[in-house]
């Protein structure tokens, strides 16, 4: 990469990193239902003034948005609501990449190698050591829980992109941003069920610069320049060099938090950590590695 883009690269880790610890504080003042629709619906008013709106069918974007836009905020704020820690949040969602290997097993037929059962063993270990401890420190069982049914949906909403990729429709950010049309709407009548018309409006009427600046920044940082410059890299640079990036984003999340919010971690959770860093890297460059090692064991 340019130096250029090598910065660009770090404004998005930070940007997504940093997202775990805004979420908290919005969560503070706002309900996180009500926060999930009116992050998607400033995205939606803001971005379709930015891109144009993408040629692909009404019932592509819902099938797109369901489970990536409104399942997987919607559990991961209820997460966080709940005792789930930001900086554990950041890091438990990435084992999105074990689940999108599972279902598109499933679902898509595709096979799988030996580095990614490997990845799974080894992110899956350190991910039941980090339940082990729920209940002991800052983390919730209940919330991690529901953190890997955020990762679940966000691989949901892969293979539905690996989906429309096979049918001739393109992923970018574009569907992103104008996609986010639709997650508003179930947003906020599972709030008006769920939390009640009376703290939506409480909430809405006392909102303060905290709730309003955590809006914003979920809105039109980590979602309309976050993915408006991840789009940018995808189309300048290989996947495979530009995937990775995000195995920075729960590095930052936990750094963040720790400073942010004085978060801290048992010591079986910070193993958990290390092991599921260790599985999202085996999951990411396994391919490279284990071809690199039987070419030099054919050369030997």
């Amino acid at each position: 990469m340019t130096f250029k883009d090598s910065v660009l690269a770090l404004v998005i880790i930070l940007a997504w990193g940093l997202n775990f610890v805004v979420i908290s504080f919005g969560l503070g003042e706002v309900p996180p239902l009500l926060l999930g629709g009116l992050r998607f619906l400033a995205v939606a008013f803001v971005g379709c003034l930015l891109v144009k709106r993408p040629n692909i069918p009404l019932k592509w974007w819902c099938i797109y948005a369901l489970p990536m836009g409104f399942m997987q905020f919607a559990f991961l704020f209820m997460a966080m609501a709940n005792g789930m820690p930001a900086g554990l949040a950041s890091l438990v969602l990435q084992s999105q990449a074990l689940f999108t290997m599972v279902f598109a097993l499933v679902f898509l037929k595709e096979g799988v190698r030996f580095h990614q059962v490997l990845a799974i063993s080894l992110a899956g270990s350190g991910l039941l050591m980090i339940a082990l401890v729920s209940g002991v420190g800052d983390m919730t069982l209940f919330g991690f829980v529901l953190t890997l049914f955020a990762a679940a949906s966000w691989a949901m909403g892969n293979i539905s992109a690996r989906t429309m990729s096979q049918k001739g429709f393109s992923v970018n950010v574009n569907l992103v941003i104008w996609s986010a049309w639709v997650p508003p709407l179930p947003f906020f009548v599972c709030s008006w069920f769920m939390e009640g018309p009376e703290l939506m409006q409480s909430a809405l009427l006392s909102m303060s610069w905290v709730s309003i600046g955590a809006l914003v920044y979920l809105a039109l940082v980590a979602t309309i320049l976050g993915y408006s410059l991840w789009g940018y890299l995808m189309s300048r640079y290989p996947a495979s060099q530009v995937a990775p990036l995000t195995l920075g984003v729960p590095v930052v999340g936990l750094s963040f938090a720790s400073i942010i919010l004085d978060e801290s971690l048992l010591p079986l959770q910070w193993i958990g950590v290390c092991f599921v860093l260790v599985g999202l890297l085996v999951n990411t460059f396994g391919t490279r590695f284990f071809y690199q090692l039987k070419t030099i064991f054919k050369e030997a």
